[in-house]
This record gives C-alpha cells, sequence and structure tokens, in this order.
C-alpha cells in the first residue's frame, strides 16, 4: 500500500508521514530530501543552478541513499556520494536553492525513477509535491496537507533552529512564499491537489490529530 502525502514547505509533511509511517509499521520516504541532496550537491560543486545537463548529472549519477540508527525502523540520516548531509540540506542556503533545482525536467526524471525503485513491492508513506498526482498517481491513499501562511513559516523557522540555523521570521515566510510561487508553477510536475486527493488543513491541529486522521483513512482504504 502507498500513502501520498503531498504540500508545500512548512505544511508539516515530513514529521506527519514519519510518524504515520511508524504507527502503521510502512516505510517511509522523503523525497524532499532527495531534491534537497541533490540542489546542496549543487552548491558544493558551484553548478549553476538553472545547469540542467549539469545537475542532471549530480541527480543521475550521486548515489543517495537513506540511513537508520539501530533499531529504528524509519531513517534518520540522508547522505549523497558517501557524504552525510542529513543537517547540510535544511539550511536557508538549500532552501532557495532546491526549487530551482526541483523544476528541472531530467532532474524530476532522474527522482521519479529513484523513488519508484525504492517504494516497489512496499507498503510505504511517501510525501512531497508531486507524490499523488506524477509519481504514485494510482496511490491507495492520497493526502494533500496545507496550513495558512503564517503558521508554515512559524513551523519552518522553528525547524531552522533546531537544526542550528537562524532565520526571522519575516525572511523565512518571504522565503516561503517565492517557493509557493515557483513550485506551482513549474512545466514539470508543479505543486498541485490530486482530484483524488483529500485536502487537510493542519493550520489549528495538533499532530496528533493530523495524524489520528490520516491514520483513520489509511485502515479504511486497507
Amino acid at each position: 500500500m502507498i500513502i501520498a502525502i503531498d504540500g508545500p514547505a512548512g505544511s508539516g509533511k515530513s514529521t506527519v508521514a514519519k510518524l504515520l509511517a511508524k504507527r502503521l509499521g510502512f516505510h517511509f520516504l522523503d523525497t524532499g530530501a532527495m531534491y534537497r541532496a541533490v540542489a546542496y550537491r549543487a552548491l558544493r560543486e558551484g553548478v549553476g543552478l538553472t545547469d540542467e545537463p549539469a545537475v542532471a548529472r549530480i541527480a543521475h549519477a550521486e548515489e543517495i541513499a537513506f540511513g537508520h540508527e539501530l533499531g529504528e525502523a524509519l531513517p534518520s540520516r540522508v547522505s549523497i556520494a558517501g557524504e552525510d548531509v542529513t543537517t547540510a540540506i535544511r539550511t536557508p542556503e538549500v532552501d532557495e536553492a532546491v526549487s530551482p533545482v526541483a523544476k528541472l525536467a531530467e532532474v524530476r526524471s532522474a527522482m521519479v525513477a529513484r523513488q519508484r525503485a525504492l517504494a516497489d513491492g512496499n507498503d510505504i508513506v511517501v510525501e512531497g509535491r508531486d507524490i499523488g498526482t506524477v509519481v504514485f498517481p494510482d496511490a491507495a491513499l492520497k493526502v494533500y496537507l496545507t496550513a495558512n501562511a503564517e503558521e508554515r513559516a512559524r513551523r519552518r523557522a522553528a525547524d531552522q533552529a533546531r537544526e542550528g540555523a537562524t532565520a526571522e521570521t519575516d525572511a523565512v515566510h518571504a522565503a516561503l512564499m517565492r517557493r509557493d510561487e515557483i513550485d506551482s508553477s513549474r512545466k514539470h510536475s508543479p505543486l498541485a491537489v490530486a482530484d483524488d486527493a483529500i485536502v487537510l488543513d493542519t493550520t489549528d491541529l495538533t499532530l496528533e490529530q493530523v495524524v489520528d486522521r490520516i491514520e483513520e483513512l489509511a485502515c479504511r482504504r486497507r
């Protein structure tokens, strides 16, 4: 069974998806981390973010792997080309770089192929921006998480603070608005609500309430 969770930045997709997967005993795939890893690598190598052949080379050639702590079912680390980038991909610099990278058709093609291979034959929760519309259009359950922009900015700023990066909420809000525009208007696999997705506004919901609701939906679909 594949559960697809989509939504804009700061809507809580990753946290919700991880907790849901843990409750259900499913695998978990953070597709956003994959794009972030490619963006990070491009920045490190000095590759122009709009240089599609060069960025696509990274996406196709560099191994992206998820690591687990001993005894933990869910991945807690991500690496690219053998480098642990778990923390490095959550910086404001990568936040700015990931949307230009993710809009490149060749990069998306490479990532979609990898995501489908990782999910093949597994009960899995997958989160991203085009999971229910492009990557897994036949997913058993599709959920689109959203929240108002102010709440999403507050969450993202708190996430960055936990990772050791500092950013003003106003600056994070502006960055989120730019990313929403890029992600929603890109030519290839734009951020969109799948026709058969259930839209869940998380603005005034606790994390537990969101996970409870999706778990209930998943149990019905199973």
